[in-house]
């Protein structure tokens, strides 16, 4: 169990990061159906990158795919600040 502190509210991953207030889950499963919007890499803070798809529509659908399942595999996916996602 992780103990929340002041800078970490939700605790920290078993290598000492402290986690963020968004879920890989939630950012995996926006960028699968919305990835062409750019709409999970804006839930996570990532706004250049959400423009970027926005205006390549994910990248005719791969990059946001592709984006999309890293999300949902990966345990090392930050947000803007920096903080390992939850999920």
């Amino acid at each position: 169990m992780t103990v929340p502190t002041p800078d970490a509210p939700f605790g920290h991953d078993p290598q000492g990061r402290p986690y963020s207030d968004k879920s890989k889950i939630v950012a995996g499963i926006l960028q699968l159906f919305l990835g062409t919007l750019g709409i999970g890499r804006f839930y996570v803070g990532s706004v250049g990158v959400g423009v970027a798809q926005l205006l390549t529509c994910g990248g005719l659908g791969f990059w946001s795919l592709i984006d999309g399942i890293l999300f949902l595999t990966s345990n090392d996916r930050t947000d803007s600040q920096g903080r390992v996602l939850r999920g």
